[in-house]
């Protein structure tokens, strides 16, 4: 194991692409397959909503941030597609919200890659300030960094 240590990083990666050639090919099209699926959240998206604002899922209309779509911590503005009968925010009402969960995958800077099961959203107003009182399920740390630190403190667990 001492003779890795000096090596560069490019040269640990190669190693392991010559290592996944090796395996059946079965194994690395499945693998690229499940990559494939995972894509950034774009128009017409159903996400759902972790927080207590009154919505249950909403379709997004347009990311805020880049044309390739928003992924972890960026925001995003939605329609209203199932609510609850009494709750803040009504079925069709448009509004802003933040990406606390998404199914793609993001690098973190030691080196780890975090991703979700389901896409999620929590609804704030257009001052970035949340619209309901709880956020449920865990929360990415990369929301400290997209100064959401609002969504962070209202959160029950952070990952």
């Amino acid at each position: 194991m001492s003779h890795t240590v000096g090596r560069s990083l490019m040269g640990g990666l190669g190693n392991n692409f010559s290592n996944l050639r090796s395996t059946s090919s079965e194994i690395t099209c499945s693998s690229f397959l499940s990559q494939q699926q995972r894509t950034s959240i774009q128009m017409r998206t159903v996400l759902k909503v972790v927080d207590n604002s009154g919505a249950k899922k909403v379709m997004c209309i347009q990311a805020l941030k880049g044309k390739k779509g928003a992924r972890l911590g960026d925001s995003i503005i939605a329609s209203v597609k199932e609510a609850m009968p009494n709750g803040k925010v009504k079925k069709g009402k448009v509004v802003y919200g933040v990406v606390v969960r998404a199914a793609m995958q993001r690098g973190r800077c030691d080196g780890s890659e975090v991703k979700f099961d389901d896409n999620a959203v929590v609804l704030v107003d257009k001052q970035g300030q949340p619209i309901g009182t709880r956020v449920f399920g865990p929360v990415p740390h990369e929301l400290r960094q997209k100064k959401h630190v609002k969504i962070l403190t209202l959160a029950e667990h952070i990952a």
